[in-house]
């Protein structure tokens, strides 16, 4: 199964032996704990829940203690394989419950989804939320560089109100995003890092997910 939780670090430049530069982001995944694997016949879906991210005891309630048999975990998190949840076969060989998931599951040149929550930018303008223009900055007008124009209200095609979907001001960032088809460029396994090509979501220290696309994964169905 290639799935891990790691945390987002720092961003660097990777060569290769042919001399190409790309941009990567480091993630550090510690072991993962498998802690539990939920069936079709029990939950009424096939998956993998892990666990990462030691804490301090206190910091945890005694329902998620003893679910993590005796360890403070910070997260946990669920993989569902894409042919389970199409109903067909699962794709991946799941581990026992107790049993760690570290980097060495992923391999140089392995294709992967990595999901994470944005950075939040809080309160922003239709320039910078939508990449509008604004107005002009001549023929009389003034203060409306970046103001949004027209929302279609009094009585025109939404007959009074503002059309649902409408792009407006608002708040922009904190979203969960996925970004696909990223490579993984070297495999750490001393240091339990991964060093995976272009940007990652989120800021440093951001809980990041990091899952095998369904080729990767038939490649090494294929390759057994």
């Amino acid at each position: 199964m290639k799935f891990i939780l790691g945390t987002k670090g720092k961003m660097t430049t990777v060569y290769t032996e042919e001399g190409r530069a790309f941009a990567a982001t480091i993630v550090v995944a510690a072991p993962n704990t498998v802690t539990q694997i939920k069936s079709t016949e029990k939950e009424g879906y096939t998956a993998v829940q892990v666990g990462a991210g030691d804490t301090k005891e206190g910091r945890v309630n005694k329902a998620q203690f003893g679910h993590a048999k005796g360890k403070a975990l910070k997260h946990f998190r669920e993989m569902r394989p894409r042919a389970a949840m199409r109903g067909g076969d699962v794709v991946a060989d799941f581990p026992e419950v107790g049993s760690t998931i570290d980097v060495s599951v992923f391999a140089v040149g392995d294709k992967v989804t990595v999901s994470a929550v944005s950075k939040g930018k809080g309160f922003q303008g239709v320039v910078k939320r939508h990449g509008f223009h604004g107005g002009p900055r001549s023929h009389g007008q003034k203060h409306s560089e970046r103001s949004p124009g027209s929302i279609g209200g009094g009585g025109g095609r939404a007959g009074g109100r503002v059309a649902k979907g409408m792009r407006m001001a608002g708040r922009m960032g904190s979203d969960r995003v996925s970004v696909r088809n990223l490579s993984i460029l070297q495999v750490l396994p001393e240091t339990g890092e991964l060093v995976i090509s272009g940007a990652v979501p989120g800021r440093r220290g951001t809980l990041v997910e990091i899952r095998g696309s369904e080729a990767t994964l038939r490649q090494a169905q294929d390759k057994k």
